[in-house]
């Protein structure tokens, strides 16, 4: 399976805002869902939001919803983050992913860093 383009992210004052985006390949028949993971220096990764493709519904984290919306671009197979309100918890290598199938493994980008600091 292809391989997933990750742009966005970098540095930000606490209370700014940030987009990531990312890319799955154009050749695939289908997509299941894409999003977003992070992991903060000495944490586990954790789940940060996802959308279905199929009804394009969004779901999130408990500590980013409210301050982060994902949506899609479908027929590009491209999915977005806006991160706005960030706090400096927020700081973490972010990691997109996207499932061709349900019952597929998932298959996940670089990563991409966002740091939030004064």
């Amino acid at each position: 399976q292809g391989q997933l383009v990750e742009s966005g992210g970098g540095l930000v004052q606490p209370g700014g805002s940030l987009r990531l985006s990312c890319a799955a390949p154009l050749y695939l028949n289908s997509i299941y869902d894409m999003g977003w993971y992070r992991q903060a220096p000495g944490k586990q990764r954790e789940f940060v939001a996802r959308i279905l493709y199929g009804d394009s519904s969004p779901y999130y984290a408990d500590s980013v919803r409210g301050r982060f919306t994902i949506s899609a671009d479908i027929g590009k197979h491209t999915t977005y983050l806006q991160m706005g309100s960030l706090k400096p918890e927020d700081t973490a290598v972010y990691y997109c992913y996207y499932a061709a199938a349900v019952t597929s493994s998932a298959i996940w980008g670089q990563g991409t860093q966002v740091t939030v600091s004064s």
